[in-house]
């Protein structure tokens, strides 16, 4: 079975206070779902259309684990905290297997 992957890229953090108050949420969250967090606010270099903010990349075993990690009641609570203080392309991407 293929893997899933939460990718954000954030194109504007206007709020950091938001953002820390949904990181303290979402964590546990996410690990409550099974993912694992590969990449996380590092450096980025941006090419093409792309912007050099904070990225995040996270696993977990299934698309569908990832799927249901989303719609969790814990990460919507996350999220709702999170409301405006971010602008961000976040995907739910399949993997190959």
């Amino acid at each position: 079975m293929a893997k899933g992957y939460w990718v954000s890229a954030y194109r504007t953090i206007s709020d950091p206070e938001k953002l820390a108050a949904y990181n303290e949420l979402a964590a546990p969250a996410v690990r409550a779902g099974g993912g694992r967090v590969l990449a996380r606010g590092g450096r980025v270099v941006a090419h093409d259309a792309g912007i050099a903010e904070r990225t995040v990349l996270i696993e977990f075993d299934t698309f569908e684990q990832a799927v249901a990690a989303h719609e969790s009641a814990a990460y919507q609570e996350a999220l709702a905290v999170l409301s405006d203080g971010v602008e961000r392309d976040f995907r739910i991407i399949e993997g190959v297997d």
